[in-house]
């Protein structure tokens, strides 16, 4: 009886002051919305210089930035791509060989004096190139053309240090596949690309074992040259002295090879394929086809596409089956590039029991978006995102030096940079469902699920045939 005593005692006290506040809500006016931001602006990319020693390797500087350090990278038209079947991650193993010295060099003295140099030297091994970067002081920008080009050109590549290496190799591939999203990618390669080196993502182990230093020095000697390698210097930097440190160091070279040449026919086939890993609280989702690569005028409207689906946090493949069904932390779509060749795919960590319902929610966004196009306001804030993006990727010397160099790989044409946000932003509605229905056909992707099969098989069944693999 007190208690409610109390309980309206408390509302008598309470009830004016809430009716106070009602009438001077009702009497304030409405908040206002924020100001739309302004039109995204171009990227203006200095004014570049280009050159041809006469071996044929071609050079590119971009002054930029207003830091004293330079950042030189030498792409090499050799990657997985010229593997053959049995040498997957030979590429890969020439790679770390390169950074074990020269005939004049250790490897601690390369790293000792690029580190005296206010810098280091990298190497990193792709599906088409192989990038030898290299940062420093600007002062010292002609010393570190001079030791890249003795790493590059004059590698020793040591017997001593290779099982080192293959057993670095052995330890990651170990680790790969014992992870279910490796697995997943895999597969999917493999079904996409059957006979082709994109298609071949692991070597087996008794591959690694058996690779010698003879294999090594024979994949350096044919997939290395002058005629293959572009070099390119973004930074702060002495343009005189830099060219002629960069034809001192590198005219000598010989032309070696002219690139190989190996584009893919991928294959477009709606297959359910399942990997079998019991007991497994979340099955690992990768579902996708082959579409445009970035020289068709179509790549930059299939960008904005991408990013709307299910490309960018805010995307509606996102949105369905993070935020609203609860089915994920962190899916995600994207366009894998290479040369002349890319593919779609979306990929999710879903929970066991919401396997089918997710994997249905994605053909669904996918479905949607091919019946309608989307609103001009939605639309509007993903090439707001893409823009914004764009001018991130080239913040520094090496996302510039990335994106000349993917530019160049794909034979783009020499506007590409200051003209990527014009053309984002013109993409209408109408271009983005055109896109979808050309290109992101249902009945044509392949899906892989690595996941507990007795709990997933039967959820997979409603969308075709389930292979196990």
């Amino acid at each position: 009886m007190r208690t409610q005593k109390l309980l309206l005692t408390l509302f008598l006290i309470a009830a004016p002051f809430a009716a106070a506040s009602a009438r001077q809500a009702a009497q304030e006016p409405p908040k206002q919305k924020p100001p739309a931001g302004g039109a995204p602006k171009p990227f203006n990319l200095p004014k570049k210089e280009e050159f041809t020693l006469k071996n044929g390797m071609r050079v590119t500087l971009v002054p930029y930035g207003s830091i004293p350090k330079v950042t030189v990278s030498a792409v090499v038209r050799s990657g997985n791509l010229n593997e053959s079947a049995n040498q997957v991650w030979l590429a890969d193993l020439t790679g770390d060989m390169l950074k074990e010295g020269t005939a004049t060099r250790t490897a601690e003295q390369i790293a000792q004096q690029a580190a005296s140099m206010g810098g280091q030297i990298g190497v990193g091994v792709g599906p088409d190139t192989t990038n030898v970067n290299g940062d420093a002081l600007s002062e010292f920008g002609p010393q570190l053309v001079a030791l890249m080009a003795d790493v590059i050109r004059n590698p020793k590549l040591p017997a001593s240090e290779l099982q080192r290496h293959q057993n670095d190799m052995l330890r990651q591939l170990s680790v790969s596949r014992s992870q279910p999203g490796p697995v997943a990618n895999e597969l999917f390669r493999k079904i996409l690309y059957p006979e082709h080196p994109y298609g071949r993502i692991f070597p087996t182990e008794e591959m690694v074992k058996s690779y010698t230093i003879e294999d090594v020095r024979k994949f350096y000697q044919e997939n290395f040259g002058a005629a293959r390698t572009r070099l390119y210097v973004a930074g702060q930097f002495d343009a005189s002295a830099m060219r002629k440190a960069i034809t001192d160091a590198f005219d000598g070279w010989e032309a070696g090879r002219p690139p190989v040449i190996n584009v893919p026919k991928p294959a477009a086939v709606h297959e359910i394929h399942l990997v079998d890993r019991p007991n497994t609280p979340q099955a690992t989702i990768y579902v996708g086809l082959p579409v445009v690569d970035p020289s068709s005028p179509d790549y930059i409207p299939f960008v904005v596409t991408n990013a709307l689906l299910g490309g960018s946090f805010g995307s509606r493949i996102t949105s369905n089956i993070r935020e609203q069904k609860g089915y994920t932390y962190s899916p995600f779509s994207q366009i894998s590039a290479r040369y002349r060749d890319a593919y779609w795919v979306e990929v999710a960590d879903v929970t066991t029991a919401v396997t089918g319902p997710a994997l249905k929610e994605i053909f669904n966004e996918v479905e949607r978006l091919r019946s309608e196009p989307p609103s001009e306001e939605e639309l509007q804030g993903i090439k707001n995102y893409l823009a914004g993006i764009f001018v991130l990727q080239n913040s520094s010397r090496q996302g510039v030096i990335n994106q000349l160099a993917f530019a160049d790989l794909h034979g783009l044409p020499g506007d590409y940079l200051s003209t990527y946000v014009q053309k984002v932003t013109a993409v209408t509605p109408k271009d983005v469902q055109r896109i979808a229905q050309q290109y992101l056909a249902s009945d044509k992707m392949a899906v892989v699920v690595v996941g507990d099969k007795s709990k997933v098989a039967e959820q997979l069944s409603q969308f075709g045939k389930v292979i196990a693999n």
